[in-house]
């Protein structure tokens, strides 16, 4: 008899061994069987001996009860299985940026607590359906870059607390419900770009004043007139309605005003500012240039050439507006991929703040804990505006809504200065489209440029990817660059020459900075590009060297073959300005125009016959540099009408011919002690070494720059 109940026993205990896991666990076991490849076997610890599913991995529970699903970024292959609608508890499910396909099963609308339904970034398609009404508590839905079709049902005009609503790059049709502003008053961020979307804009649309960011309309088949209840929107939203069929004049009120072209082009049959299409029968000439932000030409001219070229009355537009014009044009082009592609902030945080903490959410979440903390490399996939530093406290939402002034232009792309509102003054440079397949080479170079801090080098604060458009921003350096600085402004004939001493703590300051690149930077850089107009004067003229690997960057964004990882090489194709004689005449002013495209006389000779980069290079550079600070002279100088020479030549003749010092020197250098005298022949002899021929006996940048603080000393 004893026996015979340890057998029962025994019995008993082991089947509770075989069915101990609960009901959801069963659940989601469906869930797994649904999926048919797992590649990085993030589903390997869900396992039916546990009690529970609790501590599987990207499973959060409450009381026993599962409440989030998150496994983003996974590679997920598979189907989304009925089952999961019997997860009576679950308020989140994120399962962004995987493989999964077929359509949305109606029981998961049954789920009345859902609060967050994240599935972008797979191949879901079918429709939305009418059940998504009944999630009375969603207040997000995040359903963007799928093939869903259909469209949107009146019923999620019932899901009153909806706050995200994300269904850009799909394949939805037809108008937007009846009261769809009326409704869905919580909306703050609203996204529906790159869909089918047509008929009129809802009229009552301007009543969903909780919207912050960008609302995007753009890219539909939206038609009819711009209500005019848009403007009741929040100033600070910015509207995009590009790319769609509207038509009529644009309202000129609140969130509608001060806006740019960007937001409206791609529409016909619109018409009046900020749009060059004026409306029939209205007078645009009295709206002010200065309430379109982003027209460049709305700005006084940063154009050089453009300032000494106005004067008199001129007839109709004149050329430097008909330049400003077509650079408005291709910014605003430029800018539409930049505005459809920005993605808003991560809908995680709501989940962090139901509960998703503590030691036990640490274990749950192991697998998955790089992609939930969202960490910078991984954002630039989203299209978002990517930090490189921790102080950065701006977005790419703020730097569109920004004030732009255009700085410059050049081959590798548009130079802005942007002031950020109650922010720092930044510079942006827009590196063009293209390189769609090569966003890993990118950010591996761009991140790697974003960690070196120096205080005689531009720190790259940040960058944003798309196939449209790439951007870095820089700290704005406001003295503009040291070739302005010793040689002025073209087109002002006032000028404040650099004195020598100025001009010897540059010097230095440059050195100090090059060797930085060269010994204490990760990778023992080569700048590969180094002139005046890349070395940027601070608040007290300190210099920062700047442009460091923009040609790679450059090629890479633009898709064009690889160049060695740490050198830039410039435009071969670059003009030579003729010599100016006597920098007092307007008219040898002028020809400083040109003077930015004059980085090739700035390379080491072995530069076309040797592949790869060396830092020698940067040796000769800076040698070239010394020699202009000196003599005041650009790199290639005019000896008579019909010939010309290098710097180089140039002094090695001087010397040959014994010139005197003062043949040689710059006329706006007041040599008035002897020991300036001294620093000037010492400055010579160092940069008469450092463009020497051979690379093999140049010095390093860190003997050229003890010479320098050798140099000071010894004239003390």
């Amino acid at each position: 008899m004893i026996s015979l109940v340890l057998l029962v026993l025994l019995f008993c205990n082991s089947g509770g061994v075989v069915t101990s896991l609960n009901d959801e666990g069963s659940t989601l076991l469906l869930f797994k069987q649904s999926i048919y490849a797992d590649p990085e076997g993030c589903l390997s610890n869900w396992n039916s001996t546990d009690e529970t599913p609790c501590s599987w991995s990207g499973v959060t529970c409450r009381e026993q009860r599962v409440v989030s699903i998150s496994i983003p970024k996974k590679k997920l292959h598979g189907i989304l299985p009925p089952s999961l609608g019997s997860l009576s508890d679950l308020r989140h499910v994120n399962l962004r940026s995987n493989r999964l396909f077929g359509s949305l099963p109606l029981e998961l609308f049954q789920v009345r607590g859902l609060q967050s339904l994240v599935l972008y970034g797979n191949s879901l398609s079918g429709s939305l359906p009418d059940e998504v009404g009944k999630l009375r508590y969603l207040q997000t839905l995040d359903l963007s870059e799928n093939s869903f079709n259909g469209s949107i049902p009146s019923s999620i005009l019932q899901c009153k607390r909806l706050r995200t609503l994300d269904l850009r790059q799909n394949n939805f049709t037809g108008t937007l419900p009846n009261g769809f502003g009326s409704s869905l008053v919580s909306l703050e961020k609203l996204d529906l770009s790159f869909n089918g979307f047509n008929g009129s804009i809802p009229v009552d649309i301007g009543n969903l004043s909780s919207l912050q960011g960008t609302v995007d309309l753009s890219h539909n088949s939206f038609s009819g007139s711009i209500p005019a209840s848009l403007g009741n929107l929040p100033e600070k939203v910015y509207i995009d309605l590009s790319y769609n069929n509207l038509s009529g004049s644009i309202p000129q009120s609140g969130a509608l005003m001060n806006r740019g072209p960007t937001a409206f082009i791609g529409n016909p049959g619109l018409c009046g500012p900020p749009l060059k299409d004026p409306c029939s029968g209205s007078d645009t000439a009295s709206s002010s240039p200065s309430s379109y932000p982003f027209l460049p030409n709305n700005y006084p001219s940063q154009n050089p050439d453009d300032a000494s070229r106005k004067g008199g009355k001129s007839r109709g537009l004149s050329r430097s507006t008909v330049i400003a014009i077509i650079v408005g044009d291709l910014i605003g082009i430029c800018l539409v991929g930049l505005l459809f592609s920005y993605c808003y902030s991560s809908v995680c945080k709501d989940e962090d703040e139901n509960g998703n903490k503590g030691s036990k959410g640490k274990k749950d979440c192991l697998c998955f804990r790089k992609e939930e903390s969202e960490n910078l490399s991984e954002n630039v996939e989203q299209y978002d505006l990517v930090p490189l530093d921790s102080q950065v406290a701006f977005d790419l939402d703020d730097l569109l809504k920004a004030s732009a002034f255009v700085l410059g232009k050049s081959g590798i792309g548009i130079v802005y200065k942007v002031v950020l509102d109650d922010g720092p003054t930044l510079a942006v440079r827009r590196l063009g489209e293209g390189g769609s397949q090569r966003f890993k080479e990118f950010q591996t170079e761009v991140e790697a440029i974003g960690k070196l801090r120096h205080p005689n080098i531009v720190t790259l604060r940040a960058y944003y990817w798309s196939v449209d458009e790439k951007l870095l921003v820089y700290d704005y350096i406001p003295n503009g660059s040291l070739a302005t600085a010793l040689h002025g402004k073209p087109g002002i004939l006032s000028f404040t020459p650099l004195s020598w001493s100025a001009r010897l703590r540059i010097m230095k300051g440059v050195a100090k900075g090059l060797v930085y690149l060269h010994e204490f930077s990760p990778k023992k850089y080569v700048h590969g590009d180094l002139k005046p107009n890349n070395i940027l004067l601070g608040q007290n003229m300190e210099p920062r060297i700047s442009a460091f690997g923009l040609g790679r960057l450059a090629n890479i964004a633009i898709g064009s073959s690889p160049l060695p990882s740490n050198h830039m090489v410039p435009a071969s194709s670059e003009q030579k300005p003729p010599e100016r004689q006597h920098r007092s005449t307007s008219s040898d002013i002028a020809t400083i125009v040109s003077w930015a495209s004059m980085g090739s006389y700035y390379q080491a000779p072995e530069v076309l016959k040797v592949v790869k980069p060396s830092q020698k290079w940067d040796v000769y550079s800076f040698g070239v540099i010394l020699l202009e600070m000196i003599t005041g002279r650009f790199p290639i100088i005019q000896v008579d009408p019909s010939s010309e020479m290098n710097i180089v030549h140039w002094i090695h003749l001087c010397i040959e011919e014994k010139k005197p010092l003062s043949d040689v020197l710059d006329p706006y250098l007041s040599v008035e002690t002897d020991k300036e005298e001294d620093e000037i022949v010492g400055t010579l002899k160092i940069a008469i070494a450092c463009v020497h021929g051979s690379p093999e006996k140049r010095p390093t940048m860190r003997h050229v720059s003890e010479a320098l603080e050798r140099l000071a000393v010894a004239t003390e």
